[in-house]
């Protein structure tokens, strides 16, 4: 039992007129991977032949294939035929199997050979479509937050993403075997997916780890849907094409949510690198001023309250300034002094600060204030003023007035 390709010169009117029975697809949507061939007669709907044996394909009865399809003829469970060649072929139970590729790759013929029908009479015969197009749309979101070492803010932070992935169906007939319940003739993507769903998140996790691994920024995640794709691709796609037949086209991260602990490192962190800048600081530090004022305004215990409460705020701010200040002058004034004390040798010429010359040992030279001697104007006794006027006659204890000493 085989397909042969039907002469396109025979298909003029509706095809119930050339031949006795028609297979089509039944229902098909942009998520359907696998749906039944049912029957069509002229001048009926789409349904199961009535007036035929149930599950019985009589000799020449014709298939319609369309494009981005592959038509597996099966009988009593087994694969006889298939092809992914669109066209009209004509089933005819002494043909040998046609087995034509199509577009797919000629290695599917190996995975045919392991599970080609290898017997009698068939007993159970029916048409499969599998859809070879990209299954696009497939939602996926992350139960739990998943950690990633960010090397820009050193910490580990943890993230949740949201977002759709595609796949494509490359060896149908091993998708046929293994992910398809052999109970089921309609299947849509949404009805196998659980397992695969738990199998691409839990390889998002470990593409997500590699991408911290390379060094990339979380904030780029989002930005980074093809790398994230190849990242999934060199996980999944061995196990997946080997085991299912099916491959990951593309990964699209449609959000990335921090949770709220993550989300306060990064503003700490983000506020940290901005107060750096001092223009940003300034103008930070004004704001803040500002807003101070301006809450002081409605203060409910009143504004003088409130404006007392900013004015100590500031004058604490000043006080750290003004002591700054202070420490800055009493240094200089140090500096000042150490400048005065300073003195130069007579004998050898060197700059000292101590008593003693620090090159040759000289002392340093004394100075002695001028004899100044005056009298005082109450009891003219002489008074010597080389320390200094003093406020009071040492000798008669009257408030002290000089005179010359020839009056």
């Amino acid at each position: 039992m085989g397909l042969i390709k039907a002469a396109t010169s025979m298909i003029g009117g509706g095809l119930a007129d050339q031949w006795v029975e028609v297979i089509e697809p039944d229902r098909l949507s942009d998520t359907t991977v696998l749906t039944k061939g049912v029957k069509v007669r002229k001048d009926s709907k789409r349904g199961a032949n009535k007036k035929g044996t149930a599950d019985v394909l009589t000799d020449g009865t014709v298939v319609h294939v369309y494009p981005n399809m592959m038509m597996l003829l099966v009988d009593g469970g087994k694969i006889i035929d298939y092809t992914a060649e669109e066209g009209y072929y004509t089933i005819e139970n002494n043909s040998a199997p046609s087995m034509l590729n199509g577009s797919l790759k000629e290695a599917i013929s190996e995975t045919f050979d392991r599970f080609k029908y290898g017997g009698v009479t068939p007993q159970k015969q029916q048409i499969f479509y599998i859809n070879l197009q990209e299954i696009k749309g497939i939602r996926f979101g992350t139960a739990s937050p998943l950690n990633y070492f960010d090397n820009f803010y050193n910490a580990e932070l943890f993230l949740r993403a949201h977002g759709t992935y595609s796949i494509k169906i490359t060896d149908p007939i091993l998708f046929y075997k293994n992910a398809i319940p052999h109970d089921r003739t309609q299947v849509e993507i949404q009805d196998i997916n659980e397992q695969y769903l738990a199998e691409f998140l839990t390889a998002l996790q470990t593409s997500i780890n590699q991408m911290s691994a390379d060094g990339e920024r979380i904030s780029y995640v989002p930005s980074k849907s093809m790398a994230l794709s190849k990242y999934m691709s060199q996980i999944l796609d061995d196990e997946w094409r080997e085991l299912r037949g099916m491959e990951i086209v593309s990964v699209a991260v449609a959000s990335i949510s921090y949770t709220d602990d993550s989300m306060k490192l990064i503003n700490m962190r983000n506020q940290g690198a901005m107060l750096g800048d001092p223009g940003i600081r300034e103008g930070y530090v004004q704001g803040a001023v500002a807003e101070g004022i301006k809450n002081a305004g409605s203060n409910p215990n009143g504004a003088t309250n409130g404006f007392m409460g900013v004015n100590l705020g500031m004058n604490a701010a000043g006080g750290f300034i003004n002591q700054a200040s202070q420490n800055n002058q009493a240094q200089m004034q140090q500096q000042a002094q150490q400048a005065k004390d300073s003195w130069t040798c007579g004998e050898c010429g060197q700059e000292n600060q101590g008593k003693f010359c620090s090159n040759c040992g000289s002392p340093k030279p004394t100075t002695t204030a001028a004899s100044i001697k005056m009298k005082c104007a109450a009891c003219h006794a002489v008074v010597d003023l080389a320390n200094g006027v003093p406020k009071f006659c040492p000798e008669c204890g009257q408030p002290f007035q000089a005179i010359p000493l020839d009056e």
